[in-house]
């Protein structure tokens, strides 16, 4: 897993210039302040801040509700077989209140690790199926990438925030300065799309290493292709209003949600016998097919968060439990 570490830091390391170029760059017009050790020290402000209240944020969103071990034996023993196979503390377990079938993991380090499930997940997958999603969830905790992912996530926002300002209201503010503002603007949208694509292939990553790393953890291949097809069709019956509930968080779940009804048509190919699941016959047949994407589902691929999902199972037709 070390080639997953190295490359989530670098990418870390490349957000962080973008974030103190764009501070340098604002304080040195409006400010006149050009100390090195002062945009150091905000731009890591910053960063800390989002690390300290980014599980909180996500609490608040998914509205998730902390159980113990008698609200819910079965993902409880579940999740502390897993753990213990994966050689990590017991993370919090959570019930999301949202119908959207997922799951999602989070927290600020290993020893704050929090793994929860939806309320559509827990009547949708077999044991088999929810075990490898877990399993899914828990390798993003040991990989540590939860948090990385965490602190990137925030990066484009600002420069988003940054953006919106100097491009939309900078000029009524400072006529003076129309034209420097509308450059800072520019530059920070620039910015923003840039570390915005970074972020998602960070995200992309991730996927691969925990797909692999839940079956690392004795899960079966066709187990978690299985429940991918499985959340990718209750993800389609969803509603346009129900998926938007959790649009912001998506690269926290296990597959795109705002992907399923395009990726629905797909993996139906892969089920043989029309029996809403993946079995390992149909899985071994897909890892002697041949999948190339057109230029529109790179693109697509390219701007999501999540890898394409043919490729994702794919992927997964390769290795042995």
């Amino acid at each position: 897993m070390w080639s997953l570490q190295i490359r989530m830091w670098l990418l870390v390391s490349i957000l962080f210039a973008f974030i103190y170029a764009l501070l340098v760059l604002l304080g040195t017009q409006f400010l006149h302040i050009t100390g090195f050790y002062f945009y150091l020290i905000l731009s890591l402000a910053i960063m800390f801040i989002q690390y300290m209240l980014g599980p909180k944020i996500v609490e608040w969103s998914m509205r998730v509700r902390y159980i113990k071990r008698e609200d819910s034996p079965r993902l409880f023993q579940m999740v502390e077989s897993l753990s213990n196979r994966a050689n990590i503390p017991m993370p919090k377990i959570g019930i999301a209140q949202i119908d959207i079938p997922n799951a999602f993991a989070f927290g600020r380090s290993i020893r704050d690790g929090r793994v929860c499930v939806t309320q559509g997940i827990l009547n949708l997958l077999g044991d088999d199926e929810l075990r490898a999603v877990l399993g899914h969830e828990l390798t993003h905790l040991k990989n540590r990438d939860v948090l990385t992912i965490t602190i990137l996530s925030v990066i484009p926002m600002i420069m988003y925030r940054i953006a919106w300002q100097f491009l939309f209201f900078g000029n009524r503010r400072n006529n003076n300065r129309g034209g420097n503002t509308v450059l800072i603007g520019l530059a920070a949208f620039l910015f923003y799309f840039i570390t915005n694509l970074l972020v998602l292939y960070a995200s992309r990553i991730r996927e691969y290493f925990a797909d692999r790393g839940s079956v690392a953890l004795g899960n079966k291949p066709a187990a978690l292709a299985s429940s991918l097809y499985k959340l990718v069709y209750g993800s389609a019956r969803m509603s346009p209003e129900s998926l938007k509930e959790s649009e912001g968080l998506k690269a926290f779940f296990v597959n795109d949600p705002s992907q399923a009804r395009k990726e629905i048509r797909e993996l139906s190919q892969l089920d043989l016998d029309k029996s809403g699941t993946i079995d390992q016959l149909e899985l071994e047949r897909l890892q002697n097919k041949n999948i190339r994407l057109g230029f529109g589902d790179k693109m697509l691929e390219i701007l999501s968060t999540h890898p394409n999902m043919l490729k994702r199972i794919k992927r997964l037709s390769e290795y042995k439990a």
